[in-house]
């Protein structure tokens, strides 16, 4: 197998694992009720700190320049995805807080 071949059977592969994933959570994220929507929440924005730190350990090892511009993508990509959950999150916790009258308040 000439070196071509093997990149091309890697890509496959790892396109393979993609696909598949991206199947099997959007089946699962669509059968979840909404009571369990907050604490699923948080347990994907603890999924997307593990896939910063990878980013982070990509963009570092600067292998070549094309690895090291898509990890930087890819920290930038997932710190976004990590606060943007977290403030939903935040904002569907205060939903659940009961309200204090307006008298009380004075």
């Amino acid at each position: 197998m000439s070196a071509t071949e093997i990149a091309f059977n890697l890509f496959v592969g790892h396109l393979y694992v993609f696909i598949l994933a991206a199947f099997l959570g959007l089946s699962i994220i669509t059968r979840v009720s909404p009571m369990l929507h907050t604490p699923l929440m948080s347990l994907t924005n603890a999924i997307s700190a593990i896939s910063v730190v990878a980013a982070i350990e990509i963009a570092g090892k600067q292998e070549t320049r094309l690895a090291t511009i898509l990890g930087t993508i890819a920290v930038a990509m997932a710190f976004c995805n990590v606060v943007g959950g977290f403030m939903i999150t935040d904002r569907m916790l205060k939903m659940f807080k009961k309200r204090e009258p307006a008298a009380a308040k004075k």
